[in-house]
């Protein structure tokens, strides 16, 4: 499992809110030397890869190659993992790192508003797919029982509930005290 600092959980978990999984821009509370070092760390770790800008999009740049070219960061799906998020396959390469040319169109109309969350089954075997089971228990799970389990720190637990289950999956996880157990956590 990896281990991740603070600030490498805000930069993926910022990344897996944006569109393409950008990972820009960083927190403001870092610069220069110190934001080198932390995405370097990430490129290392393959928490993060650097992708060949599209600047037809507008898309933000890390850091320029020369001939007025530029990359940018994009969260990887073991950055995802990382964080407790399992990728989606539509989503799993953004579109600025295919090799297919892109074609001038037309203006396009606006998107349609997407459709709330709707539950799929998590794959066997997972970690997500044992909290799932967890919280599915007639007794629920704490905070502890599920480190316990999977290995994850509490705050990717947290995370891990609020962001792959709640948002992406659309399931609707409770919690409350329980008098000799603390705050037990089930899906309804």
């Amino acid at each position: 499992m990896t281990q991740l600092s603070d600030t490498q959980a805000i930069i993926l978990s910022a990344a897996a809110q944006r569109p393409e999984r950008i990972a820009l821009p960083l927190p403001d509370s870092l610069r220069g030397g110190a934001a080198a070092k932390v995405v370097g760390t990430m490129i290392a770790k393959g928490l993060l890869q650097e992708v060949e800008v599209n600047l037809r999009r507008g898309e933000p740049v890390w850091r320029e190659t020369g001939d007025s070219h530029g990359t940018t960061l994009v969260a990887t799906d073991a950055g995802l993992a990382a964080i407790g998020i399992e990728p989606d396959e539509a989503e799993t390469v953004p579109a600025s790192a295919t090799d297919a040319p892109e074609e001038a169109t037309a203006p396009q109309t606006p998107p349609e508003p997407e459709a709330p969350p709707t539950a799929r089954p998590a794959r066997a075997g997972t970690k997500q797919a044992a909290l799932i089971a967890m919280l599915r228990a007639p007794d629920g799970a704490t905070i502890a029982e599920i480190t316990t389990t999977t290995g994850w720190q509490a705050h990717t637990v947290r995370g891990a509930i609020a962001g792959a289950l709640k948002k992406k999956l659309g399931l609707d996880v409770s919690s409350e005290k329980v008098e000799g157990r603390g705050r037990v956590y089930r899906i309804g």
